[in-house]
């Protein structure tokens, strides 16, 4: 058994035929609303005319003698004058019909024999006693007609005359309009097949040679990708306002779906959010704090020949990532704590080893228990002072490598911070490693080394101060050292710039802010909002 074809796909017509098709079709309805509204002026022009021609023959009609002296008296079918005059009158005038009627609307005299003796059907319309011209239904034709009255010497009315000629009907108004309308129709639909061409051809140049089939398929296409993806996408014009806003990026903005097509700084988004979307630079992983998110930014311009026509940003929420950044950060500092203190075990055991092929015992365990309290003394003095056990395994982990290069890391007496939340903790505990990596490395090469740490739990405010004793900050870096990608160091650009820019994040997320200065060295003062305490 042969296979069955499936059903074969009807070919769309192109855009090009769609609005040829619908130049004619509004060519077609236009040309039968210029049809009936000809048909209509041709009727109105006819009732006119004849009208004045029918008057005019009517009052002829009325004003003979002959009529105004026998139709008092006269009755159908008495004698020859009258309908010899009315029959006269038809004649020279042209009209259809033309007849006489008695005062009491008896037709006396007719051109038309099947009216003698019948009543005369008078409009509405025509008044008794005065002219009138109008449409009107005789001998069961549609006229337009004459009625005028017959008045005698003293002048009184003897009677009414009539003229009409017949109506054409709408075959006749239409066959007289087909010439005309046979050449509009051809101006119009050459005008019309023209201009749909070159439609056609602007709209796909607009349009870059895209039915608009494939424009529909296109647009639903990019609504599936925008709410698809968890990235949040943010759009805006050249006069700034909102163009696209997907689902993320108004969770992440904490915007409504409405805020499409509003100005960007009516929403009442931070100046920095403001200044992140609307720029005409292209940015990679910009930082940007968002009310507590942490967000990163990518924007590129959409340029249109030389002007730039709006920006498209990419939000991605770095608050989750950050999380596991800290917990990979503590698992890294506790890598290198143990590597440190490998490493400074190593050369302890050598040292106890030494001592022992000396058989210098009682130096052994003099050598042990100085090496055991110095160890509890800094242990126990960051415990004590520090009740948080987050950053205080911080602060235990950053001395051990501060003493693995050889780096003196202390916390001052006056130092104070009890437990805190645990959001809190994570983000103090990030900002006091930071900053205490950056002093480790900045005054590692310098002859008396040294890092300082106080930690001070203020009302409604925690306050972090790290200081070294290396070269400081040069004065032409100090406004540039927390921007993103800003870095003194050496290595890819793509590895550094980012620590201290998450610090000020991290500080501004919780209502503080960071700061440093130079006094025998670089002091950082990171600060932190504890409201409700």
């Amino acid at each position: 058994m042969a296979p069955v074809a499936g059903p074969q796909h009807r070919k769309r017509m192109s855009l090009a035929g769609q609005l040829l098709a619908l130049q004619l079709v509004i060519v077609v309805v236009m040309l039968a609303g210029v049809l009936a509204i000809s048909m209509a002026q041709s009727a109105k022009s006819f009732e006119r005319t004849e009208g004045r021609r029918a008057l005019s023959a009517a009052e002829t009609l009325a004003a003979m003698p002959l009529v105004r002296a026998q139709l008092p008296g006269s009755a159908p079918r008495m004698g020859a004058a009258l309908p010899s005059v009315t029959e006269s009158v038809r004649a020279i005038s042209g009209a259809s019909l033309a007849l006489l009627a008695s005062p009491e609307q008896e037709v006396v005299a007719s051109t038309s024999p099947a009216l003698l003796g019948t009543r005369l059907d008078r409009p509405r319309s025509a008044p008794a006693g005065r002219s009138w011209t109008g449409r009107a239904p005789l001998a069961g034709q549609d006229t337009a007609a004459a009625f005028v009255p017959v008045l005698n010497d003293a002048g009184q009315v003897v009677g009414t005359a009539v003229v009409a000629r017949d109506r054409p009907h709408v075959l006749q108004l239409a066959a007289a309009a087909v010439p005309n309308l046979a050449v509009y129709m051809g101006l119009s639909l050459a005008l019309g097949i023209s201009g749909s061409l070159l439609l056609a051809r602007r709209v796909k140049r607009q349009t870059f040679g895209l039915e608009p089939r494939e424009i529909a398929a296109l647009a639903e296409h990019r609504s599936a990708v925008l709410h698809g993806i968890k990235e949040g996408v943010v759009a805006v014009d050249s006069e700034q306002r909102i163009t696209v806003l997907n689902g993320p990026a108004a969770q992440l903005l904490d915007l409504s779906p409405d805020a499409v097509s509003q100005p960007i700084g009516s929403l009442g988004l931070p100046d920095e959010v403001v200044d992140a979307l609307t720029s005409d630079e292209s940015v990679t992983d910009e930082l940007v704090l968002a009310g507590s998110r942490l967000i990163v930014v990518n924007r590129r311009p959409i340029v249109s020949g030389n002007r730039v026509e709006g920006r498209v940003t990419t939000l991605r929420d770095r608050t989750e990532l950050e999380t596991l950044e800290r917990e990979l950060g503590t698992t890294r500092a506790t890598t290198e704590m143990l590597r440190a203190q490998t490493h400074e075990f190593a050369n302890q055991l050598h040292t106890i080893s030494g001592l022992v092929q000396l058989r210098e015992y009682d130096e052994v365990i003099h050598y042990i228990d100085g090496l055991e309290q110095d160890r509890t003394a800094f242990r126990d003095g960051v415990t004590e002072r520090v009740g948080d056990p987050t950053v205080a395994a911080v602060l235990i982990a950053k001395s051990s490598l501060a003493a693995e290069r050889g780096v003196r890391l202390s916390v001052s007496d006056g130092s104070s911070l009890g437990r805190i939340g645990d959001e809190l903790s994570r983000d103090v505990a990030a900002v006091v490693g930071n900053l205490a990596d950056n002093a480790i490395d900045a005054c590692a090469r310098t002859p008396d080394p040294r890092v300082h740490v106080e930690l001070m739990d203020l009302p409604n405010l925690l306050r972090c101060v790290v200081a070294d004793s290396g070269p400081g900050i040069s004065d032409t870096d100090l406004p540039s050292i927390f921007r993103r990608g800003f870095s003194t160091k050496t290595g890819p650009r793509s590895e550094r710039g980012y620590g201290l820019a998450i610090v000020r994040a991290l500080c501004r997320r919780h209502g503080g802010d960071v700061r440093v200065e130079n006094r025998g060295g670089a002091v950082f003062t990171a600060e932190f909002r504890r409201e409700g305490r």
